[in-house]
This record gives C-alpha cells, structure tokens and sequence, in this order.
C-alpha cells in the first residue's frame, strides 16, 4: 500500500465517533498540508472491509462530498447520523460543533488543548 494513504487512513482512524474532520484538516494530520485532494483519493482508493472511519471526512463546507455513485452519499450521512451527528436543512455538518474536535497531527482534541 502507498505510504501516503497509510498516512491519511492513520489521520482518518483518529476521528472519533460523533465527531468529523474536513479533507483539509486530514491532509494537514497527514502531514501533507494543502493536499486534501488527495485525501479524497486515498478514501476512494480504501480497500473494502478496511476498518477506517472514511465517514467522518466532509469537505470544508461540512457537506458530505458528491460521488460517482450518489448512493455513497446517502450512506455517508446515515452512518454520520447512526454516531450522532446531525445535519441542517442544506443538508451541511455544523463543523462548529461536530468539526474541528480533533488535532490530528497530535492526535488529541483540539477542544482538549483550549
């Protein structure tokens, strides 16, 4: 497996549950800052059956990203809800509350270290 989307899958593990993170955020844990493209590329590249929270990655806007295949989408955000995150009427994550819970580059709360 590529070392870089070892890296990224490592960020995306220390999500925690109910919580999320933007591309940018996990490029950034990754060590990879301004590459959150690639993030994007290493979570479609994600073997299936990989136990790595995938879900709790948004984009910057707190949306659950379009795909390919729409169905994903929908899936994303069952699972987001099944945690306990909730979503507004433009179908968008309050990155306020459920956003920006983790410093992964040090792999502990942001809100922790206040």
């Amino acid at each position: 497996m590529d070392p870089t989307y070892e890296r990224i899958y490592a960020a995306v593990a220390r999500i925690p549950r109910g919580r999320v993170a933007t591309y940018g955020e996990v490029a950034a844990a990754a060590g990879l800052p301004g590459r959150a493209r690639q993030v994007g590329y290493a979570l479609h590249a994600l073997p299936a059956g990989r136990p790595v929270p995938w879900h709790r990655v948004v984009n910057a806007r707190g949306e659950v990203s379009p795909r390919a295949e729409p169905r994903f989408e929908t899936i994303q955000r069952k699972l987001l809800e099944r945690e306990g995150v909730a979503f507004d009427a433009r179908g968008r994550v309050s990155l306020a509350r459920f956003g920006g819970a983790v410093h992964l580059a040090k792999g502990r709360s942001r809100r922790a270290s206040r």
